[in-house]
């Protein structure tokens, strides 16, 4: 018997796909379609053949089958089906705006940067993303009921992916206020797809006249052999960074397998992901229109805090998750606060100019307009970090919660303990902003302020991260010797990573 609410991750479907440990089997997303239209037509009123549904997948191996599946169960329980074949995740969400394409909800099959035997399910209305609740509800129905066996003819087979590609050129040619066939001429641009389904993006890049040269990795290959599609994986960041300085390009941008999430790196083969980032996503945002309130999760640095307020901004840090930042700003916005940008250090980012849909390619599409307007004045896009403090140290450890059962109970505990502990002790400042776990700033070195450290609830499992920053040498090692003394003792929390590190063994 499945147990389909284990297969729940957030807002998203995910289990192992392949081989004898598989989870999310064809039956499966063959009872998870049929579920999906049974709540669709009680949230919209609609009946079943009153409604439209798009499904796409990534490059995966078990894509085609699971879409298959999917298909197929919501069309026996009597909804149209669009079949989109390959996609990516927010071009899935991108067709339910588009005229001609406006279905009544899209589904996407894909486990974003999972291993290759994982893939998943992530479902999007037209107002956005649907919540944990809702998923709840539709896993719910499909382990008590399964699509009825009877012919139909509701699947069709369509191509979205190409007018998506068009919206992402447009703008290119809106942001550069021109409308030549090739206004990327004369900027070189390495793109690694990680054999994901972003292959199209250079594709894109040379129609515009970019130079593209060095590019890698852009055939779908749901075996990944080259490298995990991830920008935070260190060797596929050592990819990119490595074709770029090869071929002497001016940057380098790389995907995840679904591409709602990207990096980039610049001329030197330097990272620009995480704090660098976002750093450099928000100078462009607030030079055009200073003031404005950029959301990003916990774990950023203060570096770049001081940047983003140094460019006229205010870092308004906030928990985890890219729906948490992204329903944040949307709130903020909604009272009257001017907020723009929403971006996890993950790489997920979201903006107001587009729909706040967690979108890599969009979020490349808008630095790659700045990094041609900067090239034409003989400058570089890495040059907008100039000033960007960056730690001396850092490190980010995982204290795993030993009881699986009470996690969060104990999780929260032993968060409340080192609040505790703050409150009393000199020393030890509560960050201000603090929104997620316990954030602790300490003076070092006879400096103020000048390193910290973050303990939270993982967003999922039962672990604490533990994110520390230093900007002054050895700083790191003071912080966790302070929590430590804290910490030690405390039941179903395993701090051995804390005292790894002291020891020299975890660095």
């Amino acid at each position: 018997m499945i147990n389909y609410q284990a297969l729940k991750s957030g807002t998203d479907v995910r289990g192992c796909a392949l081989g004898p440990k598989a989870v999310l089997t064809n039956e499966v997303a063959l009872c998870i379609g049929g579920a999906f239209i049974t709540w669709l037509s009680e949230k919209t009123g609609k009946h079943p053949n009153q409604l439209t549904v798009a499904i796409g997948r990534d490059s995966r191996i078990t894509g085609p089958e699971l879409l298959a599946a999917c298909a197929e169960g919501m069309a026996r329980s009597g909804a149209k089906v669009w079949d989109f074949g390959m996609c990516t995740t927010p071009a899935m969400y991108m067709s339910l705006l588009t005229e001609g394409f406006k279905s009544d909800a899209s589904v996407m099959v894909t486990a974003s940067h999972h291993p290759s035997d994982r893939n998943g399910l992530k479902f999007f209305l037209p107002e956005g993303g649907i919540s944990s609740t809702d998923l709840s509800m539709i896993l719910s129905i499909a382990g008590s009921t399964a699509p009825l066996a009877r012919e139909h003819d509701n699947i069709e087979k369509r191509d979205f992916l190409p007018v998506y590609k068009q919206q992402l050129a447009d703008r290119i040619r809106k942001g550069l206020d021109t409308d030549i066939a090739c206004p990327l001429l004369g900027l070189h641009v390495v793109v690694d797809a990680g054999n994901g389904a972003g292959g199209f993006y250079e594709e894109m890049l040379r129609e515009l006249g970019a130079w593209t040269e060095g590019s890698q990795f852009l055939e779908p290959d749901g075996t990944f052999p080259n490298h995990i599609p991830n920008p935070e994986n260190k060797e596929a960041m050592a990819a990119i960074s490595s074709a770029v300085k090869r071929v002497g390009a001016d940057l380098g941008l790389i995907f995840d397998t679904d591409c709602d999430r990207a990096a980039i790196v610049d001329r030197t083969g330097r990272e620009i992901n995480r704090n660098r980032l976002i750093a450099l996503i928000s100078a462009v945002l607030l030079d055009k229109k200073a003031g404005a309130t950029i959301v990003t999760d916990s774990v950023t640095s203060s570096g770049l805090a001081q940047f983003i307020a140094e460019w006229g901004g205010v870092h308004y840090r906030y928990k985890r998750g890219y729906r948490n930042v992204i329903d944040e700003a949307i709130r903020l916005n909604e009272a009257g606060i001017d907020c723009p940008l929403a971006i996890e250090t993950s790489g997920h980012a979201a903006l107001r100019e587009n729909y706040f849909l967690d979108d890599g390619m969009y979020l490349t599409t808008v630095l790659l307009v700045e990094a041609m307007r900067l090239k034409q004045e003989g400058k570089e896009l890495s040059s907008l970090l100039e000033g960007l403090r960056e730690p001396v140290e850092s490190v980010e450890l995982r204290l795993n919660i030993t009881d699986e059962v009470n996690f969060r109970d104990v999780g929260r505990a032993a968060i409340e303990q080192v609040m505790d502990h703050a409150s009393f002790t000199e020393g030890w400042h509560i960050a201000p902003d603090n929104r997620e776990g316990v954030r602790i700033n300490f003076d070092l070195d006879d400096g103020l302020q000048n390193g910290w450290f973050l303990l939270r609830l993982s967003v999922h499992d039962p672990v604490l991260p533990l994110n520390v920053e230093s900007d002054v040498q050895g700083g790191v090692k003071e912080m966790l010797t302070k929590l430590l003394s804290v910490l030690d003792g405390t039941e179903n929390i395993d701090i051995t990573p804390i005292r790894n590190y002291l020891s020299g063994e975890g660095k």
